[in-house]
């Protein structure tokens, strides 16, 4: 692989994690289109070719219906149904098969809850993922494998989603007032309430629909409770010492050096003159 292409795929990926939370290993749904450029192609084992490409260690799933739809196309695919075969099974719940584009885009979904890389030779199922936020395409050319960039509609979906968690809510907003206004933590708590009571209300009547940006949970103000006192900046307590056993060691010192003294004893030079 080029350096050039390298940096380009590391540069994608760093924004599908970053940007929709995509997680390793990435998994990827694959269909019959490419399956088979993988076996004509001689690019096996795929799930190595594939972490060579996104740089880590990779999942790959296939659905029933594109196994259907490849039994359905003649013994000439039969090497690619049984390759499909071992792939990872993804769910779908089509009691009749469907197109592999139409289950890989129900699959997909709104939300994208598997983050899925999607793999396929399929151009007009490529340029409608690519207007999708949120799923990156991998295909393939002869022997190569390659991973788009990131489309324009991705790249203002994912920057404006990053303004808005830059913004403050409305809950936030009142937090900040109230802090700067300096209200007793009980009326704000009240004008809390009542606020989540109309945007309760508005529900059940069904005339207006609340704003994501309300919760309506309310505000736990912590009171500060006295603390106690640092158990390092503390001296330890001095022991209390008896006097009278003090005293009495002092007596012992005395006695004893008295005695000490009254021991020596002078030795007789009597001896010294006799001749």
């Amino acid at each position: 692989m080029k350096v050039k292409k390298q940096k380009r795929h590391r540069k994608a990926v760093r924004f599908y994690t970053a940007c929709y939370g995509f997680r390793e290993p990435f998994k990827i749904l694959c269909d019959g289109t490419f399956v088979y450029h993988l076996l004509a192609n001689g690019i096996t084992p795929a799930d190595t070719a594939l972490t060579n490409i996104l740089g880590a260690s990779v999942k790959i799933f296939t659905t029933r219906c594109v196994i259907a739809e490849l039994r359905s196309l003649g013994d000439f695919y039969s090497d690619s149904v049984n390759a499909a075969r071992n792939l990872i099974t993804a769910r779908c719940d089509h009691e009749k098969r469907k197109t592999a584009a139409a289950c890989i885009t129900e699959i997909i979904g709104e939300n994208k809850p598997e983050h899925f890389f999607v793999a396929t030779q399929d151009a007009e199922l490529r340029k409608k993922l690519q207007e999708i936020p949120g799923v990156p395409v991998v295909y393939a050319l002869r022997n190569a494998l390659f991973l788009e960039c990131p489309s324009a509609v991705q790249r203002d979906f994912a920057k404006a989603a990053e303004e808005g968690r830059s913004h403050m809510t409305e809950l936030e907003f009142m937090m900040l007032n109230i802090k700067k206004k300096g209200v007793d933590s009980e009326e704000a708590c009240d004008a809390l309430d009542a606020n989540n009571d109309n945007v309760d209300n508005q529900d059940l009547k069904g005339n207006d629909k609340p704003s994501r940006t309300v919760m309506n949970d309310k505000i736990q103000f912590k009171r500060k409770r006295a603390k106690g006192p640092n158990p390092l900046s503390c001296k330890k307590k001095k022991q209390k010492v008896d006097e009278n056993s003090a005293a009495g060691k002092e007596s012992k010192k005395i006695d004893n050096s008295v005695r000490n003294r009254s021991r020596k004893r002078n030795r007789s030079k009597k001896n010294q003159f006799v001749s």
